[in-house]
């Protein structure tokens, strides 16, 4: 069973930067697609980023296109989400989820209980 923590939130300036961890224990999580996903007060919850189990392919939303990088180490058992450029509109909670892919986050059996992001303006 595969546990995933995330880390890195907090309150940050528009136009400012945050790069989120998500720490997995229970196993490797090397052969799992990552994603991504938030989730603001009243909305549901929308994907951000996808990287496949190799790293080689990657996903983003149309809205952080060009200004988010979704990374991982499987070394580390860890996956990444570097945010730039941020805007008030990326305030959501962040949560890592795995074992799945695209953006449908029915399709991901594994997610972590995620890390508040908040972009002032």
């Amino acid at each position: 069973q595969v546990q995933l923590v995330e880390s890195g939130g907090g309150l940050v300036q528009a136009g400012g930067s945050l790069r989120l961890s998500c720490a997995a224990s229970g196993r490797t999580i090397s052969s799992y697609n990552m994603g991504w996903f938030r989730q603001a007060p009243g909305k549901e919850r929308e994907f951000v980023a996808a990287i496949s189990w190799s790293g080689e392919g990657t996903s983003y939303a149309d809205s952080v296109k060009g200004r988010f990088i979704i990374s991982r180490d499987n070394a580390k058992n860890a996956v990444y989400l570097q945010m730039n450029s941020l805007k008030p509109e990326d305030t959501a909670v962040y949560h890592c989820a795995g074992g799945g892919w695209g953006t449908d986050p029915g399709k991901y059996g594994v997610w972590g209980q995620g890390t508040q992001v908040t972009v002032s303006s």
